[in-house]
């Protein structure tokens, strides 16, 4: 690989939602700041939003290892096609707990509401995190909204944060679920990367994996980066690692456009909604041409500008 060749410790574009490799952003540093003020002050049912490729799995892991210490924990990566059933096993794993088989559900929630009596009684919290929540199916958000409903008089039994796509909010917005969706109290939607926080996305990176020479990647290709991404964290670092490995085998110690437009080319999921947002620019740019030539004209014609 190339890691000897640009002074690199390990792979600064893995897509592995590593928390060293974290960055601040201005929305998903919001994001994380919701997050704890919102458990911290003991709210129930908490929702992020983000579309994919834009860091939500990454902030999860964050999240969670932030409260660590602070509440007991509890994570579902991957509910696709999780029954509700499916679900309470799932918690009760993750709550180190033992289900016999055979127990209706009504009796494994109630084996999960001792234990979480039990957790509270010693002075600790309990947060469930749902990565792909979108994937749930309607039974399986209804389950999520009683186990929501566990509570004291003095506090909720169990705090549960979902990360999701938009499909849920689509899924939300349906009459079946209005009760799950008033039991959301904090919302938050994670945005694309701008241009400037994608450039210092990428130099982050190269720096948590050791890179400490002069700057590796030239303005214009920090430009057309951010340009064919979208700002998208993934796509940032798809297109970074194809770039590095492209100026690698021309044994290159930096990346400039060429590197970033090759790596474009072999990138299909990015290559086609990179071009139709070229189109878009080009189409703006001749339009406002366009416009200033006729404002010219009207200006000339009525204006008496000689």
């Amino acid at each position: 690989m190339y890691l000897e060749h640009f002074g690199l410790k390990e792979p600064p574009f893995s897509l592995t939602p590593d928390t060293g490799f974290f960055y601040g952003s201005r929305s998903h540093q919001e994001a994380l700041n919701v997050l704890l003020v919102a458990l911290r002050t003991g709210e129930g049912v908490l929702k992020v939003i983000g579309e994919v490729g834009t860091g939500k799995t990454l902030l999860c892991r964050k999240l969670l290892s932030r409260l660590k210490g602070e509440f007991v924990t509890a994570y579902i990566p991957n509910p696709h096609l999780m029954s509700d059933e499916d679900l309470h096993h799932a918690l009760a794993r993750e709550l180190g707990m033992e289900i016999e088989n055979g127990l209706s559900v009504h009796r494994i929630l109630q084996r999960i509401t001792e234990r979480l009596i039990r957790i509270a009684t010693r002075g600790h919290r309990v947060v469930l995190c749902i990565d792909e929540a979108q994937t749930l199916g309607e039974r399986s958000l209804e389950a999520i909204r009683l186990l929501s409903n566990l509570e004291t008089e003095k506090r909720k039994l169990l705090q549960i944060v979902l990360f999701a796509q938009p499909e849920l909010d689509r899924q939300l917005g349906g009459s079946e679920l209005r009760q799950l969706r008033q039991r959301i109290s904090f919302s938050y939607r994670l945005l694309p990367l701008d241009a400037s926080s994608s450039r210092a996305y990428l130099e982050h990176r190269l720096a948590v994996s050791g890179y400490r020479g002069a700057p590796l990647i030239s303005p214009l290709a920090h430009f057309l980066l951010h340009l064919v991404s979208a700002g998208v964290p993934r796509m940032l670092n798809i297109l970074g690692h194809k770039a590095l490995l492209r100026a690698f085998g021309r044994g290159e110690r930096s990346l400039g456009w060429g590197h970033v437009l090759c790596a474009l080319r072999d990138t299909e999921s990015c290559f086609a909604s990179a071009k139709f947002r070229f189109y878009r620019l080009l189409c703006w740019g001749l339009g406002m041409v366009l416009v200033a030539e006729l404002t010219f004209f009207v200006l000339v014609k009525f204006g008496g500008i000689a």
